[in-house]
Order: C-alpha cells, then structure tokens, then sequence
C-alpha cells in the first residue's frame, strides 16, 4: 500500500525532466540533420542484413481535438485526406527500402496517432498490405494500434483482429462525465464498455486500457471509480500518463482550465492511488506509468530483467533498430536518431519531391551510447548493475560514471536508491521519482535551468 511521502518531499523531486522514451532527448538533438544523414544511417542497416526490426507508423487523423492531447494530430475535411497520405506514405516506403531492400524481418509493428481507427478498412487493408510487401513480419510479431472508443464498433474492431493486429490500445482517460467536458472528449460509458467486450470476443491476445491523471475536474473519489471499473473489465494492460500541460507545445491545450486541475502533492495522490489499486488487483507495476497483468509478457520481462523502452514506449521486443513512417515519426536506425517533418504540407511536399523528410535528427556519439544504455535500464529495470556495461565499453559503470554516481548520496539519505556491491537499485519509495534518478546521468540537462519542454515528475 501507499508509503507516507509528506508534500515537501514530493515538491523537493517534482521538477522538470524527461521521461526517456530516448536518450539523447529530443530537444537535445543539435546536429544538423536531414535527409543525407538518414541516407547515411539507412545505408549502415543495409549492411546488417540480420538484424530484426520495429516499425511505426504514424496516422494523424482525428475526427475532433480533444483539449488536453499531447500527440501530433489534426482534422481533415478533404474526402480523400486519407489516400492521399498514404500515396505519400507509400512513396516514403519505397524509398526507404531502396536503400535497405525488402523482406527485412520486423518483430514490432505500430499504429499510432491521431486516431488509426479513423481509417475505413479498405484503408487499413492498403496500409497493412503495403507493409506486408516490403518487409518480413514474424509469425510472433506484436501488431498493434490506438482506437479512440468513440468512433470504434464491436464490427471495427472484429475486422482489425481479422486484418492481424494482435493488440489494441483504447484510450479512455476517464469515466467522468464532468472530466470528459473538461478536456473537449465526451465518451459514452457504455459505448466504450461495448468496444471493450468487442475486443475480447474478437479474440485479441492483447487489449491494452489508456487512462489520464491530473486532468480538470478530477478528485480522488472520482478517478478510484475510474479506476474500479477498469480494474473490472481485466485488461491485459493499463497506461496511466500524467497530464501534462504544454500549451507553449500544444495550443489547444490552452482550452483546458488549469484552476480545476490538482498539481503536486494532490496529483501524486491520484497516482499513488492508482499504484496501490492496480497492485491490490494483482497487476505489476512496470516502468513509470504502466501496469500490466503478472501473466502478461511485460510483466515476464520485468522479471526477466529484459524490458526495453522506446519512443513506442515500454516493449519487449528487443528489435535494435526502428523505422518510423509518415509525419513526426521518429525512427532510431544504427546509433542515429531521425525525425520526420512534423507539418503535413511540407513533410508531403519532401516525398513529391523525392526527398526523405527528415527535420531533426542526432547521432550518438560513443558516451551517447554509454548513458543511453544506463539510463534506459534504470528507467526500465530499475537498477544499474555495474557489470552492464562491461562488455560494450570495456569497464564496470561505477568507474566510466564516477562522476555522476558521486551525486547519488543526497537520493541515497532520502531512500531513492540503495547501493550495494554489484550496482545500484531503485527502491520501492524511489520508484516513484526514478526519472530524477535518471536525469542524473544525463549529460545534456547539466546547467540546462528550467526545461520547459519537459513535464514535471510528479
């Protein structure tokens, strides 16, 4: 159950930081980058004829904002928005597997968005039948999308199950009437419970719940019954991000009313609460935010020690390179980091042109790599053993990070980490703030002051 954390102490670690779905963070990536370097970064996987692959795709399309959403999304009056985006994302394909060649094997494949679902099933069919061409998926590779509950129907998703996909996400947020106006996303309760049982008859093998916290209108009372009724249905796995509010990122988060939200020592209530409801019903905390059934293959790897985390988030496919497709895409090739443009005109007007469309990108230098490898096994595993990274850089980390690791004694005394002989351990009270643990060993936040493209901890 919940451990006494007093407010001073929950306010001393909520500070900006990032949540480490890649290391070098995004707003860290300074290099010029673009197409050429992704040529480049293409050609070296082309050497590698072995290694499997993740993919993602990302689908912008939404039938309405929603006030509080982070993702990169818009709305499409055009009647044929959508097979003009994949005529492009077709183009990018082909110009992808000119460099690498098809039939790669991939173990990873996502849809997200924007809302996926919003697409026909003849759309569907088209995109799934485009990446089938290209590429090899393994008999066992995890084939999953985001459905937004209120456009799905028990027949949309029976049909998504019948075009392969293996696991579903459905974003709920919260049950709450008053929250849902709150946030611009009025969702029927029962029409969401019968997208939910559609996916269970269905037969997928993952059904995967979405929940938020921190939203306006939310009270303890309110997100526990929230909470309850999901715990109720039993899925396989559950999300629970915290809001965060970026409307300097995001403008139409400038319709949310902050004076309704609960922040701090309130918000970390609502998570804490969160933690111990999902855990009294026999659910695995993994990670920062999700929670997972103890049969479910997350919870195996957390066990196992072999989760992995990457801008699709937490993951148990340990593919080593991902290709990412369609605008704001991130894809993590060979050691280097490449971002398609995020504006749909102009990531459009690239592939017309021939060009891949890639914005931003970063190339990880050999101490890149050393922190990465730290700090995504802090963030997913939630230890260091220093044997880690003997093997890829020739020393223990207690000796290639002595300089960092000498700041661990304040998180030490507050009881965020324990360290023994063989490494360094998260503790239970710790978890809670384990980014802040990892931000330690992250080079590019040292003299940084405020991050304001970065949420709070808490």
């Amino acid at each position: 159950m919940s451990l006494n954390i007093p407010a001073d102490f929950v306010e001393k670690y909520n500070q900006p930081g990032p949540r480490y779905t890649s290391y070098p963070t995004v707003p860290a990536w300074k290099q010029p980058f673009g197409g050429d370097e992704y040529r480049e970064a293409l050609a070296d996987l082309a050497t590698r004829p072995g290694d499997e692959l993740a993919l993602y795709l990302h689908l912008p399309f939404c039938a309405k904002h929603c006030f509080y959403c982070g993702c990169n999304a818009l709305v499409s009056r055009e009647k044929n928005a959508v097979e003009v985006y994949l005529d492009r994302v077709e183009k990018e394909l082909s110009m992808v597997t000119a460099l690498i060649g098809t039939g790669r094997r991939v173990v990873q494949f996502h849809w997200g968005g924007g809302t996926p679902n919003y697409l026909s099933n003849a759309e569907v069919n088209r995109a799934l039948a485009m990446f089938r061409g290209a590429f090899d998926l393994a008999p066992d590779a995890e084939v999953s999308l985001e459905v937004d509950p209120r456009i799905a129907t028990p027949e949309q998703v029976a049909f998504l199950r019948s075009a392969g996909f293996n696991r579903i996400s459905l974003g709920v947020q919260d049950f709450e009437e008053s929250v849902q106006a709150a946030i611009g996303r009025k969702q029927g309760r029962e029409r969401t419970l019968d997208v939910y049982r559609g996916c269970r008859d269905a037969g997928f093998p993952g059904v995967n719940v979405d929940l938020v916290y921190g939203l306006p209108g939310q009270t303890r009372e309110s997100f526990a019954r929230t909470l309850a009724e999901i715990i109720g249905l039993g899925p396989d796995r559950v999300a629970c991000f915290s809001y965060a509010h970026v409307p300097w990122v995001r403008p139409e988060q400038n319709k949310v009313d902050t004076s309704r939200m609960m922040a701090g020592y309130e918000k970390f209530g609502l998570f804490q609460l969160t933690v111990d409801s999902f855990q009294v019903a026999d659910y695995d905390w993994i990670g920062i935010d999700h929670f997972a059934r103890r049969d479910d293959e997350l919870s195996i790897a957390l066990r196992n020690r072999a989760l992995h985390r990457n801008f699709m988030g937490y993951a148990t496919k340990p593919a080593p390179h991902m290709l990412a497709f369609g605008m704001s895409g991130i894809g993590d090739v060979c050691d280097r980091f490449a971002q398609n443009d995020a504006e749909l005109d102009s990531w459009g007007a690239a592939i017309d042109a021939g060009r891949l469309p890639i914005v931003k990108g970063h190339k990880l230098s050999d101490d890149d790599r050393l922190r990465r490898l730290v700090i995504l096994n802090v963030m997913c595993n939630l230890e260091l053993p220093w044997a880690l990274t003997e093997q890829a850089f020739g020393a223990p980390a207690d000796r290639l990070l002595a300089g960092e690791l000498a700041a661990l004694p304040p998180l030490v005394e507050d009881g965020l980490v324990t360290v023994e002989e063989r490494g360094l351990r998260i503790t239970d009270k710790g978890r809670y703030f384990v980014r802040n643990v990892a931000m330690i060993f992250d080079a590019y936040l040292a003299g940084a002051g405020d991050k304001p493209l970065f949420s709070r901890t808490v």
